[in-house]
């Protein structure tokens, strides 16, 4: 009798098994558990990182986007963020408002931030290329997300007022009132915001009285959901902030876009930084210090230089021609002669295959490839990418794409060459500016 009790019970937990397991289809269920969508317990100065777009993202699509709408998405985002850029390196305060398919969160990438206290918890999107760190507050008009930051729930909030001398370190600040007020162009967003100080903790580090913008009003639909947190080296980044705890040196691993947990990283400060690591020199451009800059020489393709002309890479602080590392553009973008000839490089040794397009990537190929390599040539470091990084596959495998495009028409201004998260994944990107160098090593964190 009892032989029989516990044969019945195991079967009957096999068949709860199996039920839980399979879908209709007789196929096994590879939905994620829970618990890997989990931030794990943060130590030290160490941030964990998350694409936007992932299954662990609170800020992915409510309709999962087919492969072919996913890029075209990445793609408008990446348009929106290049015509920004060349309006900051162009000195203008007015960004087209881009039309079309609707312009999501950018950059791509969050972490966990707790501000206040006692601490309230957003999740803030990074970027390299930008300096002050802001968030959604209260009240605020055309704010996206649900979560937002109430300062009056914390007992170290504080308003700055007019005459603090971080108020003239904000773009077009404004006195109305007796607190700071700013306004600032976010991709194809306008913003408007209050400058404020909280504490804010990041992994186990808090940092008392940080400078931070409260978004009051948000046009347009490019700001991030839950506030960024800017990594540039501007008077008000996180580095210009934090310099005698962090001494101005950081690095990241991006983890791929289709990574199903928080697996990439972001190491705050000089400790437990890689010790060997190939680097290249940090350019300075005093008009626009918040980008990272460097030398980038040539591109090779396979065993061959890509013919592009030596103006095309050329650093030009006046106009801020040059190139940049960037973590909240997706696919590299190399201005119209450099792509052109890269893009032609490819295809040559790419022989007769049948080439198509998809949205702005042009050199598209629907049947199984074999590729050449690819080389970024810095002064003192060259940067072999893997093919994950340079060729992006559909989900069924029928078709692959260079994952490079030309920078967006803007007129004189399509000077500036990024090299962007895609070609950055799972690639530990080190900035220290103290020794002005930008280092760069393979590291696996998808």
């Amino acid at each position: 009798m009892n032989t029989l009790l516990l044969l019945l019970l195991l079967l009957i937990v096999v068949i709860l098994f199996f039920s839980v397991s399979i879908n209709g289809n007789g196929v096994i269920n590879e939905e994620t558990p829970k618990s890997s969508c989990e931030i794990q317990a943060e130590q030290g100065s160490n941030l964990e990182i998350i694409n936007v777009n992932s299954r662990c993202s609170p800020f992915r699509p409510k309709t999962p986007l087919s492969w072919e709408d996913s890029v075209l998405q990445m793609q408008s985002n990446d348009k929106a963020r290049l015509l920004y850029f060349s309006s900051l390196v162009a000195g203008r305060s007015i960004v087209p408002i881009a039309s079309g398919r609707a312009v999501t969160q950018n950059p791509t990438y969050i972490v966990r931030a707790r501000i206040g206290t006692p601490a309230q918890t957003l999740l803030m999107a990074l970027d390299t290329s930008n300096d002050a760190a802001w968030i959604p507050c209260t009240g605020c008009v055309g704010c996206t997300s649900s979560t937002a930051y109430d300062p009056l729930k914390s007992s170290t909030y504080k308003p700055l007022p007019c005459g603090s001398p971080q108020c003239n370190q904000v773009p077009n600040p404004s006195c109305g009132g007796s607190s700071c007020g700013f306004n600032f162009t976010y991709g194809s967003s306008l913003v408007a915001a209050t400058l404020i100080q909280d504490n804010i903790t990041l992994a186990s580090d808090s940092v008392s009285g940080y400078t931070l913008g409260c978004i009051q009003k948000a046009t347009g639909s490019s700001v991030p959901a839950q506030g960024l947190l800017g990594l540039g080296r501007g008077p008000l980044s996180l580095l210009s902030q934090t310099n005698s705890l962090y001494k101005s040196t950081f690095s990241y691993c991006l983890p791929g876009y289709k990574s199903i947990n928080f697996s990439g990283s972001l190491r705050l400060g000089p400790n437990s930084q890689p010790i060997k690591i190939k680097s290249t020199p940090l350019l300075k451009n005093p008009r626009r210090s918040s980008f990272y800059y460097v030398n980038l020489l040539a591109i090779k393709v396979g065993k061959g230089l890509a013919k592009v002309p030596p103006t095309a890479f050329a650093f030009d602080p006046n106009t801020g021609a040059g190139t940049v590392f960037d973590s909240g553009t997706v696919f590299t973008s190399l201005v119209k002669p450099a792509y052109t000839a890269v893009r032609d490089e490819f295809r040559r040794r790419m022989g007769k295959a049948t080439i198509s397009s998809l949205g702005g990537f042009d050199t598209c190929y629907t049947v199984p490839i074999t590729v050449p390599t690819l080389t970024f040539m810095f002064t003192g470091m060259n940067v072999t990418l893997p093919q994950d990084n340079f060729i992006i596959r559909s989900s069924a495998g029928t078709t692959s794409c260079l994952a490079m495009a030309a920078a967006p028409d803007a007129g004189v201004n399509s000077v500036l060459n990024v090299i962007a998260s895609f070609q950055q994944q799972n690639h530990r990107i080190l900035i220290d500016v103290p020794n002005s160098r930008l280092g760069v090593a393979r590291e696996t964190c998808s």
